[in-house]
């Protein structure tokens, strides 16, 4: 019986998800799976829901425990064959505000702010911290489990477990397996598809489709026209569309993005510009878009969750997210294919080897094994390279508590660098690490 250990429970839709896609496997539908959160309530409404859902889906065969906060996480894991990761350090209050509203004052403004930029960094910071408590952890309780990491920022979070410890990781985002039949809509061209074949390689959040085909045939010349036509008609009407960003990376860089344009325009330092507010407008990108999607998920969850808890006989479909099928695959020795971030270890040898690069793996019973991509082209490993940076450094803070690190890291940031001078950015830096108080150790 395998035991899956799902951190930060309390993201209750999520868990029931990937718990319920768990259910429907018959691999795993006898697991031990283990709830942990520091929010006592939230767990309690999490193993509500996922107890309902075992026994409406699945005879009560799983085994649900419930463990609350930090002395009792080491009971969690014990044991633990698969661990899920899905925990938010600071929430969206103090930290995503913080995140938000410390930058602005200095003239930088975000969209999403996960990921990259001054936002990206503190939160990798933050999440870095507690990630190491936990692997500590799990090398006493677990250490043959797997770790899937939902977290973000993905590259970080996942970088600081693989470099900072003994854990078998895997990095697991949503882009990759809806990335091609979403663009296809877009452009009125999904209908008619009948074997759609698609490559992608890269890091999280700018992974590159390098191939989209239908069989034989290839999509991308008309994709591109269709593309380029579309944001030529905005940019003439002065109307705007949801993809604009990512149009204009594909036509000056020859492929299409995995992550959206919101967050997009924060990567790169050609679309946010204080000196230049009108490219906002003209590209559509939306400013502050993370802390509003928290004020609604908070009330969206709010409204689901008195469904969820009261719903006596759930029922649920098994979704697209990896993590089910990852487990499944290891349990069963019956191969899968996903798209996974992983350690580059020579497998992109245009990228550093101690980069996370987002790729095809094959999964079965020895783990998640990435794929050689061989060579990004030489416009697309640049723009990588520019966000791999910060990376690294951020990770380099994490594991070595270094208070520069951190200052590089904000200083080769595009976004931040294109915006504001070096002494603005270290000051910049020096008030978030102070906002943020005991959310982060003290660094030297």
């Amino acid at each position: 019986m395998p035991k899956i250990t799902f951190l930060g429970a309390g993201s209750t839709i999520f868990a029931r998800n990937i718990l319920g896609d768990c259910m429907l496997s018959p691999a795993l539908s006898e697991s031990h799976i283990a709830l942990y959160d520091i929010d006592g309530g939230r767990l309690d409404e999490s193993r509500r829901v996922v107890s309902a859902l075992n026994d409406s889906l699945n005879r009560g065969r799983a085994m649900v425990t419930a463990h609350q906060g930090v002395p009792e996480r080491r009971a969690a894991l014990e044991g633990a064959d698969y661990v899920v990761n899905a925990i938010q350090v600071g929430g969206y209050e103090p930290c995503t505000v913080t995140d938000f509203e410390i930058p602005k004052r200095f003239g930088l403004r975000q969209t999403i702010a996960d990921t990259l930029g001054i936002g990206g960094i503190m939160r990798g910071l933050r999440t870095g911290k507690v990630m190491l408590e936990i692997a500590r952890d799990m090398e006493e309780a677990c250490p043959g489990a797997l770790l899937l990491n939902y977290v973000n920022p993905m590259a970080i979070v996942t970088g600081v477990m693989l470099r900072g410890s003994a854990i078998r990781t895997v990095g697991l985002c949503h882009s990759v397996q809806v990335c091609a039949t979403e663009l296809l809509r877009d452009l009125g061209m999904l209908e008619g598809v009948k074997s759609l074949r698609w490559k992608i390689a890269g890091i999280n959040h700018m992974a590159w489709l390098l191939e989209l085909a239908d069989g034989d045939r290839d999509l991308y010349p008309e994709v591109k026209r269709r593309a380029f036509e579309k944001n030529d008609r905005c940019l003439a009407s002065g109307e705007t569309h949801g993809d604009m960003v990512r149009y204009e990376l594909l036509r000056h860089f020859g492929y299409y993005v995995t992550e959206s344009s919101e967050h997009n325009a924060e990567y790169t330092p050609w679309w946010i510009k204080e000196r230049l507010p009108e490219l906002v407008g003209r590209y559509g990108i939306p400013l502050d878009e993370y802390p509003r999607r928290c004020v609604r998920q908070i009330e969206r969850w709010k409204r689901e969750l008195g469904e969820l808890v009261g719903d006596p006989a759930p029922t649920h479909v098994r979704t697209s997210e990896y993590g089910s099928w990852i487990m499944e695959a290891m349990e069963t020795d019956v191969p899968c294919r996903i798209g996974g971030n992983v350690m580059n270890t020579g497998l992109i040898p245009n990228l550093p080897s101690k980069a996370v690069v987002e790729l095809p793996c094959l999964v079965d019973r020895n783990g998640v094994q990435g794929c050689a991509m061989g060579e990004l082209p030489e416009q697309c490993a640049a723009l990588n390279r520019s966000n791999i940076n910060v990376q690294l450094l951020t990770i380099e803070a994490v594991l070595t508590l270094r208070k520069d690190a951190i200052y590089q890291a904000a200083f080769l940031d595009p976004h931040t660098a294109a915006e504001l001078p070096l002494d603005r950015i270290k000051a910049l830096v020096d008030e978030l690490l102070e906002a943020h108080g005991e959310w982060l150790p003290a660094y030297r």
